[in-house]
């Protein structure tokens, strides 16, 4: 069993504004499908328009807590997880604390006075998502509520943490302390590539965090510009996880593990020198609705047995049964109970 606290996230919290759109609307803002972006100026009028032109959902979002909700879900114990980030004094942040309570989530948020709670613009176009941040109060995360005692006791409580990379953007700093703890303390921490954009931009935030990251996760497009970046001149993504399994570490307690999901393709994991393969179970095109969220829960199913000491097989496995449903669904949501042995 999972033990109160266990796992900690800490990201962007975003409301999702989630819609299926069509492709003239992506063209119109300059959108490919698949991918993940921070809005530019030419971006903003496209959340009002989407509220009014399209059918839409609020959904309590951004990539960690995503993750973090769908962990406390197959966990079903009350508060094993808890997360940080910022939002907004506003309407949309009391619905992310809504949200996130009724998910069993003990969230900790920094409220911002002077920016309105960040959101995400969910662009579905036949299944595929196209994401665009807005990330306003969720920008403005503190190092100093970190560091207030009944914040950091959920770091000191927590065994496992998890930061989604676009939190690079943010604050560096945080994960810096969050990361150093855990190799102090010989806890086990794991990030994501999170968007081609991190890797591309972000690439000095992510190599400083990167030694001290046990479990790397990411899906193929990352990983391959994650290489390109780099100059390792090779888009083979298992070439790709073993080289990033072999960056050097902080502390050696742990061995760093890379999880790489490719869609519909296997799951590619690099340890020990080895890549193993896991297939994922083929949904008919038919049952599918839409990929937003789907990456951030295979993390989330993936943590909720790593928490509990499973093999890797059983992780993966577990990841994969929570992207699956998701997929099946509008929005990162997920029915009452999971029902995965």
């Amino acid at each position: 069993m999972a033990s109160e606290g266990i796992l900690l996230g800490m990201g962007n919290p975003l409301l999702d504004i989630s819609a299926v759109v069509d492709e003239e609307f992506l063209q119109k803002y300059d959108l490919k499908p698949n991918n993940a972006i921070l809005a530019e100026d030419k971006h903003l009028p496209m959340y009002d328009e989407m509220s009014s032109k399209y059918n839409v959902e609020y959904i309590a979002g951004g990539a960690t807590q995503n993750s973090i909700r769908v962990a406390q879900w197959m966990l079903q114990v009350p508060g094993a997880t808890s997360y940080m980030g910022s939002i907004g004094k506003d309407k949309y942040g009391e619905e992310m604390k809504k949200n996130s309570k009724l998910a069993g989530v003990n969230v900790h948020y920094y409220e911002d006075e002077t920016a309105p709670t960040g959101t995400c613009a969910v662009c579905v176009v036949g299944g595929e998502r196209s994401l665009i941040a807005n990330l306003s109060a969720a920008n403005c995360y503190k190092f100093e509520h970190l560091k207030k005692p009944e914040n950091w006791a959920l770091v000191e409580k927590a065994k496992y943490i998890y930061i989604a990379g676009f939190f690079l953007t943010v604050s560096p700093d945080s994960i810096q302390l969050v990361a150093e703890h855990a190799a102090a303390n010989n806890k086990v921490f794991s990030m994501n590539l999170s968007a081609p954009f991190i890797c591309e931009f972000f690439k000095d935030a992510q190599e400083k965090a990167l030694p001290y990251v046990d479990y790397v996760f990411g899906n193929e497009t990352e990983a391959r510009t994650f290489s390109k970046v780099r100059g390792w001149e090779t888009d083979d993504v298992e070439q790709i996880a073993l080289k990033i399994s072999q960056w050097p570490k902080a502390s050696g307690t742990h061995k760093r593990i890379t999880v790489i999901t490719q869609g519909a393709d296997p799951v590619v994991v690099a340890e020990d020198g080895k890549v193993k393969k896991f297939p994922v179970d083929k949904l008919p095109k038919e049952k599918l609705v839409d990929t937003n969220g789907a990456g951030d829960a295979f993390v989330g199913g993936f943590l909720s047995q790593l928490v509990q000491e499973k093999a890797i097989e059983d992780c993966v496995k577990a990841g994969n049964y929570a992207a699956n449903v998701v997929i099946q669904r509008s929005g990162c949501t997920y029915p009452e109970k999971p029902d995965f042995n």
